[in-house]
């Protein structure tokens, strides 16, 4: 058995952190002890460490959440894992390739601007007209 303080420390997750999930269903509630100390076992740990991976691959709390509901039926087939992280993936791959033409259009910026003084400065004149900006990014 663990306090929060040592499931906090053993996974690198602020104790704040462990309560939310556990707020919203992500982590199930402990038992707790004589003193109404919270007694967290292997499988939270096992849990918060799945939850913790999943969040640094970028997975959404609604994703993990039908992750961790899938991963509770060992049995069943996986092709909605599968199709779960292939979303994702795709996801991923449309936001790196919207930073990609951002970057392209900010080193073209960049590489317009002749120094010299701001009045002239091709960075602040393509800020000021979207126009000028051959990106086609949208504005925010």
């Amino acid at each position: 058995m663990f306090s929060i303080g040592d499931l906090a420390r053993d996974t690198g997750c602020k104790a704040e952190t462990i309560r939310y999930y556990e707020q919203i269903g992500l982590m199930p509630a402990p038992a707790r002890s004589a003193g109404n100390q919270r007694r967290y076992t292997q499988r939270h740990r096992d849990r918060l460490h799945f939850i913790r991976h999943a969040r640094s691959l970028g997975f959404t709390i609604d994703d993990i959440r039908e992750l961790l509901s899938l991963s509770d039926d060992e049995h069943r087939d996986c092709s909605a894992v599968d199709a779960l992280a292939r979303r994702h993936r795709d996801a991923v791959t449309a936001r790196i390739e919207s930073l990609m033409t951002l970057r392209r259009e900010l080193d073209r910026m960049i590489g317009e601007c002749g120094g010299g003084e701001v009045g002239q400065c091709r960075i602040i004149e393509v800020l000021r007209d979207h126009r000028l900006c051959e990106s086609g990014h949208p504005l925010a």
